[in-house]
């Protein structure tokens, strides 16, 4: 008897290395993978793009997956999200569909490293020095911020908040905390401060660094009043959520120089659009969401998801979501 193909599709593979980062050849006599190094912008081109598929692999919470999607994918039988957690699948739908989700393991550190790069991207002037002196532009034009001695701001002392913590207490940096549910105790463990408040946090830190979760109690948390608390020197990090930070608020201040300057890797839409203002904003050092992309975190997002797909096969599946 013939045992039936089952068609995989892998989303948004800008670098194309979904299928050379990981071994699919336990599941290649069962499964043909069509890798995606292009976004669907719209449900309708996306559901267009699927229609032929049982299996999607998609990459943390960039592509929704609501119960209207679903419907138009009669054929999805599994569907593997990078993460264990994801906030833009209808999972009460995927199960009246009978579609199967499935999760992976995600590492922290890779974002904690981007963080990092954008802080002292933003610091040291590292692009515009970068591109005067690629350019036959000027021989130093910009004086670094200091980071030892200043105060570091965190926004959410989770994971990934914790370990931005650790590295501004090894760069000398005084480092205070702050999320609706942290304790002195936890703070302490951490060995930083914990601020009273987001407002007071805001009025103190050098450097403030975003590492929340998004949800109703966290959209919208830094908006147009609590940037306007922030010193005129102070810089912003965003590698969270874009939700977290009011995007338009954010562009204002950059715009009218509140704030010294910014750096973002998330966005309320994306890829963002070519016309997109923040593609020219003052002050902004902004990078296309490259917080989880690196080949150890791609080889374990795409390993584990033809470890999911072996398991669904086997009528087994693991890592389950929902």
């Amino acid at each position: 008897m013939t045992i039936p193909i089952l068609r995989c599709a892998v989303l948004d593979d800008f670098q194309g290395v979904s299928t050379s980062l990981a071994d699919w050849s336990p599941v290649a006599d069962r499964v043909s993978v069509t890798a995606f190094r292009r976004h669907h912008g719209s449900e309708e081109e996306l559901a267009a793009a699927l229609a032929d598929f049982d299996i999607v692999v998609t990459l943390r919470e960039r592509v929704p997956f609501p119960a209207s999607l679903f419907a138009r994918l009669p054929r999805l039988k599994l569907l593997i999200a990078s993460g264990m957690r994801n906030s833009v699948i209808d999972y009460a739908a995927a199960e009246e569909r009978g579609v199967t989700v499935c999760g992976t393991a995600s590492s922290g550190t890779p974002p904690v490293e981007l963080t990092w790069a954008l802080l002292l991207g933003l610091a040291r002037g590292i692009v515009q020095e970068n591109t005067a002196l690629r350019e036959g532009g000027p021989w130093q034009s910009t004086v670094g911020a200091d980071l030892h001695g200043r105060v570091l701001g965190i926004l959410g002392l989770g994971r990934i908040g914790s370990l931005v913590a650790r590295v501004g207490l090894a760069f000398g940096m005084d480092v205070v905390a702050w999320s609706r549910n942290l304790t002195d105790e936890r703070a302490a463990r951490a060995g930083v401060r914990r601020a009273a408040g987001k407002e007071e946090l805001l009025r103190e830190s050098d450097f403030v660094s975003v590492h929340l979760a998004s949800n109703e109690g966290t959209r919208g948390l830094v908006g147009a009043a609590e940037l306007a608390l922030m010193k005129p020197e102070a810089y912003l990090v965003n590698t969270s959520r874009a939700a977290i930070v009011d995007q338009d608020a954010l562009l204002a201040a950059l715009t009218a120089g509140r704030i010294a300057g910014a750096a973002v890797d998330v966005f309320d839409t994306e890829p963002l659009p070519a016309d997109h203002p923040l593609r020219t904003a003052p002050r902004l050092l902004a990078t296309p969401h490259l917080g989880y992309v690196s080949r150890d975190n791609y080889r374990r997002y795409y390993g584990e998801a033809v470890e999911d797909i072996a398991a669904f096969l086997a009528g087994k599946p693991i890592r389950r979501l929902g």
